[in-house]
């Protein structure tokens, strides 16, 4: 974590107004250059590497023990089996030596504060539950990836989780996955192959259903197949050999299995019901959500808060057979993501993900002083915006005719150009904070991942006067004198040329930007309309293609590469976020695109790292130097958590593989017993019996 030192010292910076942005050349805007340097950044914490094997194991230990009070209370009472019935018979055991703290002790509560809304439990149809690490805590998934960011490269391949071995045939076609024998849901039924067979056939491949990531078979290859063997085994077979890419495709959140034995009773396969009763079958209310995570819902107040207690089934250990977690309760107090971060530096939350640049200052100098209550630690630039264009000209999103030409317009380099001239970066990274923390990003990869090139990231300088000249070049003019270009005659009435620009209202970051690229648009005579919406609106709108543009905070695979590759480039119908197939299932690429496709398909089929980092290399400048996004700001996140608590891995990322809540690991945390205070709201109780009122006591 960062030192105090080192964040006072960047308050002093910002307290003297210092500012050590990097200035741009007086290269010619309308040139396209190689993106300048980024301005170096104090306070960001250092990553201590280790191999992956020390962070985990799967085996069995002598004796498991568990909190007190479950034994007395739960398991002597009949109410439970004892704990050593209740896990696998190989748990997942964490390593001491890769604990920052060692063995930690029961009890204590960690407290959240979201700016979501749960929607409810199925998270496998497409349901939210809120964010902020609610379903990270709920819900496993066949690998692991979130602790990748502290290994290195060169051993990088996923973690096992629900499945805790494979193997490959000699021809690479086929992986054998062996899941984990004897686990349970937190309502004590059997985890088995039929769970996951029940995500990829009827949640995953069908096409009625969209889980909340949107995975699609795309996601795992178009051609792929998955079979159960027996109970405990699944066979995967892919048209390429030895696709390895795909195990990072089976972490957080393409491959969470939900419980098949509860979502059964409502899908239209098993059930007299729709798809919508399927997806929204299971509300918030619905308590005790059965979960293979090591949390289970147990409250739910409207506004208020969401409360998950320990899973008493989890199937994972330490060293010394104690089951996991730790901490024995989470809390989600509903209020705003801005609130997370001013609750958590004051003392009254726990954990927040610093993601929100408004509040970096006032953060930075709370956390440089001595009674401070958390500790605060900055990571690589990972967190980019971009404005991404409907590129889709073939039907995706049923566009009406103004839609159908801004779709047109998009697929225009030299549009796409004059957009990305007519954006000062600089001052949009500025409007958000001052300080070293923006950075100009054209584009592509964030600066953070180890792909990242900067000689092979290449923009176009702001040139408003140049971004005009473009403008008028493909017949966009301002023909009626209002500031505003028009279509040319014969389009649409050669009426003002409106674009909707879509993006979440739940963060502050989104609208700010918005604001200004907007104003910066006008500038040029471009005429952009906001529509924002609630987060998960607009994550419904944008995977039914229903938008000009929209405003997005870079997904997974930009900031880590290895997970969600294929989301980097229309290689299948609904892999990309801003190019679809129309309802015909086909793609209308561009020559650029097909270069895209050509270099991530070749990326997921090399095994060899060198083939890897000069793939990246080529997809770096194929999709900076033809605008495919327009890149807008990026800057670092910051950990915040509070300091009593412990195992809290160093220099973890706020997002990289996955988020935080996840890398952090938190079943490992815990808190000193002379720190625990009497946080808890339902202590010494379990989940209970599902749709019940609540948690229960022995």
């Amino acid at each position: 974590m960062t030192s105090h030192l080192s964040a006072r010292h960047l308050a002093s910076v910002l307290a003297a107004g210092i500012s050590t942005l990097a200035l741009v050349s007086g290269t010619l805007a309308s040139e396209m250059t190689v993106v300048p340097p980024q301005p170096d950044f104090p306070a960001q914490a250092k990553i201590t590497y280790v191999p992956r094997n020390a962070i985990e194991e799967f085996r069995s230990l002598p004796s498991y023990l568990e909190p007190e009070w479950v034994t007395e209370q739960f398991v002597e009472t009949g109410a439970l089996p004892p704990v050593e019935e209740r896990l696998p018979k190989e748990p997942l055991v964490f390593k001491t030596g890769n604990m920052p703290d060692g063995i930690g002790v029961y009890g204590g509560t960690l407290r959240h504060v979201v700016g979501g809304r749960p929607e409810g439990w199925n998270y496998q149809a497409g349901q939210a539950q809120g964010w902020g690490g609610i379903d990270i805590a709920m819900y496993e998934c066949l690998t692991r990836t979130a602790q990748l960011y502290q290994v290195e490269a060169s051993d990088m391949e996923p973690l096992p989780n629900l499945a805790k071995s494979w193997e490959w045939s000699e021809d690479g076609h086929t992986l054998t996955m062996h899941l984990i024998e004897g686990a349970k849901w937190s309502d004590g039924v059997p985890f088995t192959s039929e769970d996951v067979i029940f995500m990829w056939e009827d949640n995953i491949v069908d096409p009625n259903v969209s889980p909340l990531n949107g995975a699609s078979r795309e996601t795992f290859g178009s051609d792929t197949t998955l079979k159960a063997v027996d109970d405990y085994t699944v066979e995967w077979t892919f048209a390429e050999a030895f696709p390895r890419q795909y195990l990072f495709n089976m972490a957080y959140g393409d491959f969470c299995p939900g419980p098949a034995h509860i979502l059964k009773t409502k899908h239209p396969k098993y059930a007299d019901t729709t798809y919508d009763e399927y997806r929204n079958g299971f509300p918030p209310e619905m308590l005790n959500w059965p979960v293979m995570g090591a949390w289970a819902p147990v409250e739910y107040r409207p506004e208020d808060i969401v409360v998950l207690r320990r899973n008493p089934y989890y199937w994972k250990v330490d060293e010394d057979g104690h089951q996991l977690p730790y901490i024995d309760e989470l809390q989600y107090k509903l209020s705003t993501w801005a609130d997370r971060d001013i609750q958590t530096i004051a003392g009254s939350a726990d954990l927040s993900n610093l993601e929100q640049p408004e509040n970096f200052v006032v953060a930075l100098r709370r956390a440089a002083e001595a009674d401070a209550p958390a500790r605060l630690a900055f990571g690589p630039r990972l967190i980019g915006y971009n404005m991404r264009m409907n590129l889709s000209g073939n039907g995706w999103g049923e566009p009406d005719e103004r839609e159908e030409a801004v779709r047109e317009l998009n697929r225009n380099p030299d549009f796409r150009k004059a957009v990305t001239m007519a954006i000062d970066r600089q001052a949009l990274g500025d409007s958000l904070v001052r300080g070293p923390f923006t950075a100009i990003y054209p584009g592509g990869l964030n600066s953070g991942t180890s792909f990242y090139d900067r000689e092979s990231t290449y923009y176009y300088p702001y040139d408003p006067e140049g971004a005009k000249e473009l403008l008028a070049s493909i017949g966009l003019e301002d023909t009626d004198g209002n500031g505003f270009v028009n279509w040319p005659e014969g389009t649409l009435g050669g009426q003002d040329v409106d674009i909707v620009v879509s993006l979440s209202s739940n963060y502050t970051t989104d609208l700010s930007l918005a604001e200004g690229l907007i104003g910066q648009l006008q500038q040029v005579g471009l005429r952009v309309v906001q529509n924002a919406i609630e987060n998960n609106q607009f994550d419904n709108q944008r995977r039914a293609g229903k938008f000009d543009w929209m405003i997005l905070r870079n997904p997974p695979a930009l900031a880590s590469v290895m997970q969600g590759t294929t989301g980097l480039a229309p290689v299948g119908p609904r892999t990309s976020e801003h190019h679809r197939a129309g309802p015909d299932g086909t793609l209308d690429l561009m020559p650029y695109e097909e270069q895209m496709v050509d270099i991530i398909d070749r990326f997921i089929a090399t095994d060899d790292n060198a083939e890897r980092a000069e793939l990246m290399k080529q997809y770096q400048t194929v999709v900076t130097q033809n605008v495919d996004m327009v890149g807008l700001t990026e800057y670092p996140g910051a950990l915040i958590v509070n300091k009593r608590f412990d195992n809290v891995a160093p220099g973890a990322p706020i997002f990289m593989f996955n988020w935080a809540e996840d890398a952090i690991i938190r079943e490992r945390m815990f808190v000193p017993a002379d720190e625990q205070q009497d946080y808890q709201l339902f202590p010494e109780t379990l989940p209970g019996k599902l749709g019940g009122d609540g948690p229960v006591s022995g």
